[in-house]
Parts: C-alpha cells; structure tokens; sequence
C-alpha cells in the first residue's frame, strides 16, 4: 500500500474549512488538518451579515456576477464555472441547510442565524475526521523534498504533502513575509469596505437614520455608487459607502484617506428638476408649513435637519421660501457636500484588497504556479468583492477548486 498522503489547510475560516472538508470527502485515504492560529474557527462566518451570514448572493450569470469584484473580475470569470452560487446553494441543500434569498439579492440560511453554516461544515469535519490544531501559529514554509514542512510558533514541525493556505487577507504588508519567502509575490494590502469618517459634523447628529436609496460620488474620481446610506455617529456606512470603498480602495489609500463626496438623497432628481418640483409644492401646498409636510419621502430627522441648516423656520410656509433658503435646500438635497477624514473598518468583518498575485495561481487548481502541491484559497489572494455575499461566495469556489483537485492528485 502506497503510504497515506496529508494535506494541511493553513486557516479556519470559509475558505479553508471549505477545502478541507471537501477534500476529506473527495479522497477518504487523505489525512486532513486544519490549522488556525487563534482560538476560534469561522469567526467572519458568524459575525457576516449581523450574525446571519450572507452566504452568497442571487447573480448566477458569471460574467454579471464576475463585476462585483473590483479585483480578480478575469480570475472569477474563470473559476465560477467551477463552483458557483448555484453550486453553493446545492452543497449545502444536500447538508440540509436551505437558503432564502432576499430582495437586494442577498442570501441567508433559512434560520437566519449564522450558527446554522458553522454547525454545517464541523459536521462534515468530523464526518470525514477532519483534525483541527487551534493556537497554532505557522510563521515558515520549506518544501524538501516535495513535502512540506511547517514551523510553527513555539518550534513545532508539521509535516504535508499538500499544503492550502487560506489564512484571509493581512491588513499590513510585512504579514505576509512568510509567504513572500516562498518566492510569491504580494500585490500590496489596502483595507476594502470601511465606512467614512466625518470628524464633528453636525449630520452624525442623525446616527441611526438611514436613506433607501441615495447616490454618493468621490469628487475629483470616478467612484459612484447609488444604494443604502446609513449615518453613523462617526460619518457614513451602508451598502453604497462600502460598495464606493471597495472600487476605491487604491485610490483612497492613496488620498490617505481625506477626500470630498457629494451625496443626492434624491437620485431620481437633479437641481433643476428639484427647482420645478418646488414650484409646484409652492403652488399646490402654498399654506402648508414646510417643516409639517416631509414632500420627498426622507426620514423626518434627516428633513428637519436639512431645513435647520437651509435657515428655514418652524413657521415659514410653501408660500413664504425665500428665494436663498429655497436653492441652499435644494443644494442639501441633490448635491450635498461632505468632508471625509479617515475610515472605520471592522476588525472581525475586515477585508483588504491585495494579497498573493493571481499571475502566480493556476485558476483551475487554485494551484501555486511556483511551488507544486501549494494552494490557495480565499482572500489570501488578490481577490475581493463588494458586500453582499460575494467574498463568501469567492472561498467557497477556491476552497472547493483546491479540495477537487488536491483529491485528484492523491
């Protein structure tokens, strides 16, 4: 009997829990470890989405649902074929987990509780004798002689025929020494969705009020997005803010991260059909008070707070809006400025752009092009995608690519 082959899967999070079990239960010969330096495995599954895990999200046309990573699009455009989110949704339907999908595109478990895809893959780790090694630190990689061994904090040697690393992305450049010794190269590590900080202006007054639908531009770039705004006590997060901070990750850590946006809370209109529209509202509701009627569907904080800072009164009438109040109103409404001076990013939720370059990763294997029987999946890469399910989606198809292949070679 030829002697049992090992793989190690560096990282207990989606992507290497996602290797790992498909690789034990592709090729049952194969001895699999997970080894994770903290104390807890699969920690962004359970705090992802509120505590509910977006587990993927509703685009199943790969070349649409390929541009909603503003890095890897041509390396996902690829490795979707293999395992996409259609493929996600079976996987784990045939583990019993359903999974609804909600208006924005978004897709929870049925139970909306995160705990649900935890409980799923350390089932199936322990169904197919996954090992899981926690606290256990790999700081050096050596390959002698086609195996692999590993030095770990605290001077243990692990050995493996196969190695995945799925260890996330790393915040600061100097982290991934470790794998810069292998000979891979690393395009550089900038933080992706963090919301905007806006130090002592009056809107975080607001904290809590959020708008449906607004459109947020970086003035002086490209960068545009229409969604979600949430105002927060420190500035503005929400699916449009993050979605702006993932395209413009690059860009903004280059602007240190002090920039100008402008917001329309009314992206359905513009300044002069703004200007009509308060014709007519000065005409139909010439005797209404302006702070009684909200004409515009905002929250009622966030239009109290506009005619605050238009110097409009608690008694001025449609009828009585001076000329001045009436186009500084309109300005807050459709073209509303905002000084940005640093982020927020979340600790357990952070994603960085950057990471091992895709030139290096063979996309039908997940497969080091530099060293043979190495593997990535996840984040690790110089992949990530918007919010909404997508770096989710990302480690199952590389954590499921690697294990398919790795079982071929067994």
């Amino acid at each position: 009997m030829s002697e049992q082959k090992s793989l190690v899967v560096i990282g207990g999070g989606a992507a290497g829990f996602f290797c790992a079990v498909n690789a034990a239960r592709l090729e049952p010969s194969l001895r699999v470890i997970i080894v994770e330096k903290t104390s807890k495995v699969l920690q962004k599954v359970k705090v992802s989405g509120g505590g509910r895990c977006n587990v993927t999200h509703a685009l199943f046309e790969i070349p649409e649902l390929s541009r909603r990573y503003p890095r890897g699009q041509s390396f996902l455009k690829k490795s979707l074929h293999w395992f996409s989110p259609k493929d996600t949704l079976a996987w784990f339907a045939e583990r019993g987990v359903t999974i609804h999908q909600e208006a924005d595109g978004r897709m929870f478990p049925d139970t909306n509780n995160s705990q649900t895809i935890i409980d799923c893959l350390l089932r199936e780790a322990n169904q197919y004798g996954v090992a899981l090694q926690l606290n256990c630190d790999v700081q050096q990689i050596k390959q002698v002689n086609g195996q692999f061994h590993l030095e770990t904090a605290g001077s243990r040697t692990l050995t493996a025929d196969f190695l995945c690393i799925a260890t996330g992305g790393y915040p600061k450049a100097a982290q991934f020494g470790w794998l810069t010794a292998t000979g891979h190269t690393i395009a550089p590590p900038v933080p992706s969705l963090f919301t905007f900080n806006m130090p002592k202006h009056p809107i975080t007054s607001l904290m809590g009020v959020s708008v449906a639908k607004a459109s947020v531009k970086i003035l002086g770039s490209k960068l545009q997005e229409v969604g979600p705004v949430l105002i927060t006590h420190w500035g503005m997060s929400g699916p449009a803010i993050l979605r702006l901070s993932a395209w413009g990750a690059r860009e903004l850590a280059e602007k240190q991260y002090q920039f100008n946006v402008m917001i329309n809370w009314l992206p359905e209109y513009h300044e002069q059909s703004m200007k009509d529209a308060f014709i007519e509202l000065r005409q139909t509701q010439a005797a209404q008070k302006i702070h009684g009627k909200n004409s515009f569907g905002l929250p009622n904080r966030l239009w109290a707070f506009f005619l605050e800072q238009a110097g409009i009164t608690e008694q001025m009438r449609w009828a009585d809006l001076p000329a001045k109040q009436q186009q500084l109103l309109i300005r807050l409404l459709v073209a509303n400025e905002f000084s940005v001076s640093g982020k927020t990013t979340f600790k357990e939720e952070f994603v960085t752009c950057g990471g091992i370059q895709l030139n290096e990763v063979d996309v039908n294997s997940m497969q080091s092009k530099l060293l043979p029987g190495l593997y990535f999946a996840g984040e690790v890469m110089d992949v990530d995608g918007i919010t909404g399910g997508f770096n989710f989606q990302h480690a199952w198809t590389s954590g499921w690519i690697a294990a398919q292949h790795i079982a071929q070679q067994c």
